[in-house]
């Protein structure tokens, strides 16, 4: 701000959804955990200020891929309970050989939708780390405000 717009560009406002007066409602497609982990999440969103009805599609994406990390996480440690020799990675074909247990690369795709998810709405620390402001929070006084507005 205090050197200007070097490039002379047309600045841009940025647009700022509305935020909904309470969290809204989740899509009636999200059930079990899916649901759950509406409920769990987004209230918190809604209070920081980071969830408008225009992220509701994605705050249902990341909780569809963690209804089905967590259900599919669940069947592996059924498995892996039921099999102290492979922990439930390895099972036999119908041709009786050796193969990878196919809800071992489920549980990792899901589990790398919702950290990817997660990433978008600041639910991970190092996401976290990246934001610069949370939107609808007071800015503390700086030390030089007032200095430039005579």
């Amino acid at each position: 701000m205090l050197r200007g717009n070097p490039g002379h560009q047309k600045l841009r406002p940025q647009p700022e959804p509305t935020i909904p007066a309470s969290c809204p409602e989740p899509p009636p497609h999200l059930t079990g955990y899916a649901a759950d982990e509406w409920w769990q999440t987004g209230p918190e969103l809604h209070r920081l200020g980071l969830l408008s009805r225009i992220d509701v599609p994605a705050l249902a994406c990341y909780c569809h891929a963690f209804g089905q990390w967590r259900m599919a996480a669940e069947a592996l440690a059924r498995m892996q309970s039921n099999d102290p020799l492979m922990n439930g990675m390895i099972i036999k074909t119908k041709y009786g050989d050796a193969a990878v247990n196919p809800l071992v690369s489920i549980v990792r795709k899901h589990a790398g939708d919702v950290v990817r998810y997660a990433g978008e709405f600041g639910l991970t620390a190092a996401a976290r780390s990246r934001m610069t402001a949370v939107p609808n929070a007071p800015q503390p006084p700086g030390k030089f405000d007032g200095l430039l507005g005579r």
